[in-house]
């Protein structure tokens, strides 16, 4: 069983790499119909049409090493192997730990393609001279540092001494701005919301009232061409490290090609008909915490995740909003299992007795322990075996003892619980939504015009 501390640590570390890139927040899932108008809408562009292969073809000249050094330059602009090996630090940071070797080259390559992708996007804001000053960038580096309760300086030596630098996160913030900036002032001002739409989407949303609903995350890689053969290895690959417990966000950040890799794959909650058939249909087939197999898509390969699962507009007690303290108790170095049993059992006994929140001191003082207290915590946020455990628990209760003898052994108490009533989304959240879907497929329209019309040099 997970505890808290452990999951409040996991979820910093990876609000390292979320809060680096920014304000971004998780798009909305495409349903059917804007799908099919979308793909409808690319296929008429002027010049994209299907290529014309030949079956045999003829190779000429020499051919190219099966391997590419990860280096080039990018209408000039130069990417070292210390960007890509900082970068990838980076997200073993986020990992919690280092990234395996097996997926080391693969992950390599994809790091590239994400810094290819990071030059062009700031090279297109600079030549819309959009300016993104120092100043800006250490707003958020001093963001990122208070999340993780450290200062800059303090930040950039934790960075430099697990191979990564305060240079190459300062970067990745500079991209972010510059894109998000560029989005605001070339996309966003021609996307236009109709009333009406808001309305629909919230005579749908009535409607299906009790209906399933699904908070998704997802890894699309793309297929060129066609061949879905390099994606189904590389999401093979991705999925065996995410079933020895690599982090899904952090997988989705790095290797997804969708828009949603900014805040690790996150589609939101949504209704398996606002997704493409093929992932609804696996989606209806699978529970909260499960990961999919690789579902071949139109252009490509997805991976899902489902994080949770809810009925639409109905009450659910897992909505409700805790105020708790933590009790925790350590052991030295060595305890073992027999010998941790003893006052084990008498934590569980006195857990029992606490008399409410106002115990927690005292029994923290008299097994040398340690009190936490946290308020607003989301009861679905926390780990799927507490959230069990706590469903029917009354304010003034505490758990049952969780942990491990290695890194401490505790009980929750609810000092306070809010239950929410769900409700409709307002108008304007809706036309939000609707607003940001548009305006991230517009912005994935135009990368892939900046990767289209980009000198390249691979080194």
């Amino acid at each position: 069983m997970v505890a808290v501390s452990e999951f409040l640590r996991a979820r910093l570390r990876l609000g390292l790499v979320v809060l680096a890139l920014g304000a971004a927040t998780a798009a909305i899932a495409q349903d059917d119909q804007q799908t099919d108008q979308a793909a409808a809408s690319e296929a008429s562009e002027p010049g994209n049409r299907p290529l014309d292969l030949p079956e045999n073809p003829q190779l000429f000249g020499t051919t190219l090493p099966s391997v590419v050094k990860a280096t080039a330059i990018v209408n000039g602009t130069v990417i070292t192997q210390s960007d890509i090996d900082q970068r990838l630090a980076l997200l073993a940071i986020s990992e919690g730990g280092s990234i395996p070797a097996s997926q080391m080259e693969p992950l390599r390559q994809q790091v590239l393609r994400n810094l290819i992708d990071e030059t062009l996007e700031i090279q297109a804001a600079k030549a819309d001279k959009i300016d993104v000053t120092d100043a800006d960038i250490d707003k958020t580096v001093q963001r990122v540092a208070g999340q993780n309760n450290q200062t800059p300086d303090q930040l950039a030596a934790y960075l430099q001494s697990h191979g990564s630098s305060i240079k190459s996160i300062r970067r990745q913030i500079q991209g972010e701005i510059a894109w998000g900036r560029l989005q605001q002032k070339r996309i966003e001002s021609s996307v236009n919301v109709g009333d009406d739409e808001v309305k629909a989407v919230l005579d749908r949303l009535n409607a299906s009232k009790g209906a399933e609903e699904y908070r998704v995350g997802e890894i699309y890689l793309s297929a060129p061409g066609g061949d879905t053969t390099q994606a189904m290895r590389t999401a093979n690959q991705i999925i065996d490290q995410l079933k020895q417990g690599a982090s899904f966000a952090g997988y989705a950040r790095q290797y997804s090609e969708a828009s949603t890799a900014a805040v690790g794959g996150d589609l939101g909650w949504v209704r398996p008909a606002q997704l493409p058939s093929q992932i609804a249909t696996v989606l209806q087939t699978m529970k909260a915490g499960e990961v999919s197999n690789p579902i071949a898509v139109p252009g490509g390969v997805s991976i899902i995740a489902v994080q949770d699962e809810r009925k639409v507009l109905a009450p659910d007690p897992r909505n409700a909003v805790l105020s708790l303290k933590q009790v925790s108790i350590a052991f030295p170095k060595g305890t073992t299992q027999q010998q941790a049993e003893p006052t084990v059992a008498k934590f569980a006994e006195a857990a029992r007795n606490i008399g409410g929140c106002g115990g927690t001191d005292k029994i923290a003082k008299d097994f040398n322990g340690e009190v936490v207290s946290s308020d607003d915590v989301k009861l679905r946020d926390l780990p799927p075996a507490l959230q069990q455990i706590m469903l029917p628990m009354q304010i003034g209760q505490a758990t049952q003892p969780f942990g491990s003898i290695d890194e401490g052994v505790r009980v929750l108490v609810i000092c306070g619980r809010d239950e929410v009533d769900p409700g409709a989304p307002t108008f304007d959240q809706v036309y939000a939504q609707l607003n940001e879907e548009r305006v991230n497929l517009r912005a994935r329209r135009y990368l892939r015009d900046l990767r289209r019309d980009a000198v390249i040099e691979y080194r």
